[in-house]
C-alpha cells in the first residue's frame, strides 16, 4: 500500500498515522512504567524518542503528570484500582 493510499483510508476512519502512533506509544509507556526494572531513559529508547527529556515532556502533556509522578501514583493506587 503507497502512504498516500493509507493516508486517505486513515482519513476515511476519522484518525491519521501520527494519532495512531501517539496512542501507541502512550499505552506502551504506561505498561513500561508499570515495570519498575526498566528506567524511564530505556523506555524513551524502546518507544523511539531521541532524548529522555523530549519522552518526559510528551509524556506529561499525554497524562498531565511526568513519568516519575506517574510511577510513584501507580505505587500508591490500591490493588485493584490502578490505572
Amino acid at each position: 500500500m503507497s502512504p498516500r493510499t493509507l493516508q486517505l483510508k486513515l482519513k476515511a476512519e476519522g484518525t491519521c498515522y501520527q494519532a495512531l502512533l501517539d496512542e501507541l506509544r502512550q499505552d506502551m509507556a504506561i505498561n513500561y512504567l508499570r515495570n519498575k526494572d526498566l528506567p524511564v531513559g530505556d523506555i524513551a529508547y524502546l518507544l523511539g524518542f531521541s532524548e529522555p527529556s523530549s519522552f518526559s515532556r510528551t509524556f506529561k502533556r499525554w497524562t498531565g503528570s511526568t513519568p516519575g509522578e506517574f510511577r510513584r501514583s501507580n505505587d500508591e493506587a490500591p490493588v485493584g484500582k490502578r490505572r
